[in-house]
Order: structure tokens, then C-alpha cells, then sequence
């Protein structure tokens, strides 16, 4: 039978780490609710480890080696998928009776991540101190951007901490996963052409210069085939000028980051995102499913609207929809609808338009914006899908017909000189 090592609370509050022995997950999970006790860490391995992969000491104590670490080189954020599952433990504790500070104790203690370890007790410290957990937060904007904390502020006022914890929690996996495919379908046909282009040079640089000498040597200055001729010329080229080559693409990319990093660039290269021919039908669907969520989860959560749209104008990702948020901001301060400035905008597709009409008619609009968002997350995984059956057939084309046009080249006065012996 599988053994699980745990972590869990008893009814005083105090930690309990051990193993269990059950058939599955679920079944440790309702053996542990039987014994009175709150599991925040479940994992199935081998005893004497826990989740962590740190050994267990007689108490249930984590021991393992302290690390060096140099200070300007330590991380400065966390992955999302760790802010998730701090978010989710945290709602699960406060929901089960836990206050609040204890919870963050609990949690603190048993963090296997070093950076959050040291921000949760940082807040901790915080909140032991008088303040409110959402000024904890925004001490650390790093690791906690301005919709967590406004949604924790919403929260805390409302007093509903724990629901708007477990949405940020299923806000954070969703985006997570919609980020994740999006980035597998760009990377693909990005590793594919850095590796034919890595492959181009080598046989540029090296192989062409061989096979030259010995078209040299034995065809004893007899004009070669064009196609080996341009070959020819282009190793020549590669050759000569492999450093201002190099030089020039790290000039390109850097110009790149640089555009990125200003308004007016990064208007420009998110334009062009949004229009490319391939990928920006994805990159759209995937911005209005960001801003849709974001900003139904807030006005959900009571955010204000004027302040839930500035948050999503703030964490929108896209300089175009950051704009027409920005319009949307102005005319809903006006008085006005939010529908007029998605119009005006040319960004957000009619059906979008129209649904977050009915919302504004029927006072339904947040749960209206989570439909939206589900509806285009569902788009974008079918767009990801297409695109990678389209892209794999057309970049396995591209590499061969690179290289093979470079072996053809090769060959070519190879026949040649293989005939003119045969006729000899």
C-alpha cells in the first residue's frame, strides 16, 4: 500500500508531520479529517522524506544544509504555479477556523521555496504588528501584483478573505495554464529555426570550405554548378563577416528589449503581435481572455470598477488593450457604458461586445466577463492545437529544405567529377 508523508494541523492549531499508509489520495486525505486533523501537505514517497524531499527528523522537523547564496544573484520572484498552492493552502486554513496569523506561521514553516519562506514571514511580522494583510502584501509588489492585493484589500473589507483567496487561486492556475500553452506554441517554431540556423553556420563555416578546396584541387578550375556557386559564396560570406553577424543579432535583440521596455516600442512591437499572420489571432485571443478574467474575478471579488479596470489596464500584458482599458476607464468615470469604448477600440471581436451588453443590461456582468474569459480560453487551446499541427509538418519542411539545399550544393560537382572519371 502507498505511503503518504503529510503535514496537517490538529484542533489546537499545531503541526503534525508524519506518513500514512492508504490506497489513495483521497482515502489518506478522509483518514486524516477522521482524526481530527487539517493536512495542508500531502504527497506520496518513500519515508523518511517529505513533500519536500528534506528529511524528517524525530519530531517531524525538516533537517537539511544551509546553502551560500549570493545576494544580488538570489531570485527576486516566485513561479506561479508556488503562488497558487500558497494561495490555496492559505484559503483552506482561514476557511477551516485558523486566524489568520497562525495560518501564515503554519504556512512560513513548512515552505520549501527560500524566497516565499522569507516573504511570508516578513508579512507575518507585518501583520503581528498591527498592520492589514494586504499592506503585507504590497510591501513585496514583486511576488504580489496590484490585483492580488487589491483583491485581499476587497476581501478583508468584505470579510470573505478565504473565497477571494481560493478565486486568486483558480485565477493564478488558470492564467498559468492558458501562459503555458501559449509560450509551447511560440517556442516551437522559435527552437526549430535557432537550431536550423545553428546547423546553416556549421556547414557554412566548416564543411563548404573542405568540399571548395576539393572542387578546387579536382576540377582544376572548371566553373561549378550555380547552386554550388551560391553556396559557395554564401560560406564565403559567413566567413568573412561571422563577427559582425553575431554582433548584428545581438544589436537586433537588443534593440528589441529596448523597444519593449518604452511606450511608444512597445505599442509598436504589440501591433505588430496582434497582426501578425500566424501567431496573432492567438496572441489576441489570449489578451482578451486575460483581461476578461482579470477583470470579472476583481468586480466579483468587490473591487470598484473604476479601480478593477485600472488593475487590469496595469496587468494586461498588451500596450493595444491597455489602451482600450484606458478609453473604457474614462467613459465608465463619464457616466458612460463600458460597451461604447470596446467598440470604438477595433480590439475586442462583436461577440465579446455583445455579451458584456447583456451583462451591463442584466447586472450581470462580472459573471459575464468568467463566461467570456472560459469561452477564450477554450479558443485559445483549440488555436494552440491547430497551430501546432501546422507548425510541426512546415518547420520539419523548412529545416530539410535548408540543409538538404546545402548537401545538393555539395554534390553536385561530386557528380560530376564521378562521371567525367567513369567516361575516362
Amino acid at each position: 500500500m502507498p505511503s503518504f508523508a503529510f503535514v496537517a494541523l490538529d484542533a489546537q492549531g499545531q503541526q503534525v508531520s508524519d506518513f500514512l499508509d492508504a490506497a489513495n489520495q483521497s482515502e489518506a486525505i478522509n483518514a486524516l479529517r477522521s482524526r481530527g486533523l487539517f493536512p495542508t501537505s500531502l504527497k506520496e514517497e518513500a519515508r523518511g522524506f517529505l513533500a519536500t524531499g528534506s528529511k524528517v527528523g524525530a519530531k517531524g522537523e525538516k533537517t537539511g544544509k544551509s546553502s551560500f547564496k549570493i545576494p544580488f544573484l538570489e531570485r527576486k520572484t516566485i513561479k506561479g504555479k508556488t503562488l497558487m498552492i500558497f494561495t490555496r493552502q492559505l484559503a483552506t486554513l482561514i476557511d477551516a477556523g485558523l486566524p489568520l496569523l497562525r495560518g501564515l506561521t503554519v504556512l512560513g514553516k513548512q515552505e520549501p521555496d527560500p524566497l516565499l519562506k522569507k516573504t511570508i514571514t516578513q508579512i507575518s511580522d507585518a501583520v503581528q504588528g498591527g498592520g492589514t494583510f494586504s499592506e503585507g502584501l504590497a510591501g513585496h509588489p514583486r511576488i504580489f501584483n496590484k490585483l492580488y492585493v487589491n483583491m485581499v484589500r476587497a476581501g478583508e473589507l468584505g470579510g470573505v478573505l478565504e473565497i477571494v483567496l481560493n478565486r486568486l487561486a483558480e485565477f493564478t492556475e488558470k492564467a498559468q495554464k492558458v501562459k503555458g500553452k501559449v509560450t509551447a506554441a511560440m517556442y516551437y517554431p522559435a527552437i526549430v529555426l535557432v537550431i536550423a540556423i545553428l546547423i546553416m553556420g556549421f556547414l557554412l563555416v566548416f564543411i563548404v570550405p573542405k568540399f571548395e578546396q576539393i572542387f578546387t584541387d579536382m576540377l582544376g578550375g572548371k566553373p561549378l554548378p550555380l547552386l554550388t556557386q551560391v553556396v559557395v559564396g554564401a560560406s564565403r560570406f559567413v566567413q568573412q563577416n561571422l563577427f559582425w553577424i553575431i554582433l548584428g543579432t545581438g544589436a537586433c535583440i537588443a534593440l528589441i528589449k529596448y523597444m519593449a521596455a518604452t511606450p511608444k516600442g512597445s505599442l509598436l512591437l504589440d501591433t505588430f503581435m496582434l497582426k501578425a499572420p500566424v501567431f496573432g489571432d492567438l496572441t489576441r485571443k489570449n489578451a482578451i481572455s486575460r483581461f476578461s478574467r482579470t477583470l470579472g474575478t476583481l468586480v466579483t471579488s468587490g473591487v470598484p470598477i473604476l479601480q478593477a479596470l485600472n488593475i487590469t489596464k496595469e496587468t494586461a500584458g498588451n500596450a493595444i488593450i491597455s489602451t482600450a482599458i484606458s478609453k473604457i476607464h474614462d467613459s465608465v468615470k463619464e457616466g458612460e457604458t463600458i460597451v461604447r469604448p470596446m467598440e470604438a477600440s477595433g480590439v475586442f471581436p462583436p461577440m465579446v461586445i455583445s455579451m458584456v451588453d447583456v451583462g451591463e443590461e442584466t447586472g450581470q456582468l462580472p459573471d459575464m466577463l468568467l463566461k467570456v474569459a472560459d469561452l477564450y480560453d477554450d479558443e485559445v487551446d483549440n488555436a494552440v492545437a491547430g497551430l501546432t499541427s501546422l507548425m510541426e509538418p512546415v518547420m520539419i519542411v523548412f529545416l530539410a529544405v535548408i540543409v538538404g539545399t546545402i548537401v545538393i550544393a555539395l554534390f553536385l560537382p561530386l557528380i560530376g567529377i564521378i562521371s567525367g572519371m567513369q567516361s575516362q
